[in-house]
């Protein structure tokens, strides 16, 4: 998976990338919200947790640094994936990297022949809102969800 859009190069996860998975999501939780008991499982542990379970973290880079990430959860329905994890650094965001994440990751669930991907976020990121409404994910009633923060949840179905 390698997509450019000019400098912006966009690569999947290598392990060499797990401390900038972590450490990019931090920096927005904490900027925020205070980091849960699911944000330290995900972050500490991307293999184990969402590699090895058959997901997906991509990466962008930007003059050869990773400046955004963005993982693609397997839920236990074969069919549904989480799209979780986004995190763009303050000083490349508006070069459109949190959209070129999300597609790729929108594109990569389309080629395993996900059912559906749906998302958990809080309505005071209304930026990211703006972004999953482009990238085509609807506002869906809330239900149980693993993290306290979360107020809006979202969904993509895919049609054939």
């Amino acid at each position: 998976m390698n997509t450019q859009n000019n400098e912006v190069k966009i690569e999947a996860y290598r392990p060499e990338y797990k401390e900038a998975f972590k450490a990019l999501n931090e920096e927005w939780i904490k900027t925020f919200f205070v980091m849960e008991s699911g944000d330290y499982k995900l972050l500490d542990n991307p293999e184990e947790y969402i590699i090895d379970k058959g997901g997906h973290i991509v990466f962008a880079l930007l003059d050869n640094e990773v400046v955004g990430t963005c993982a693609l959860v397997k839920t236990e329905d074969p069919l549904t994936y989480e799209l979780s994890k986004m995190a763009v650094s303050p000083k490349a965001q508006g070069k459109k990297i949190g959209y070129l994440l999300g597609q790729a990751l929108v594109d990569k669930a389309r080629a395993l022949k996900a059912g559906k991907i749906f998302l958990e976020t809080n309505s005071v990121l209304v930026p990211a809102i703006k972004l999953y409404e482009k990238l085509g994910f609807e506002h869906i009633a809330i239900s149980h969800s693993a993290y306290d923060r979360c107020d809006t949840q979202m969904e993509l179905i895919f049609k054939d």
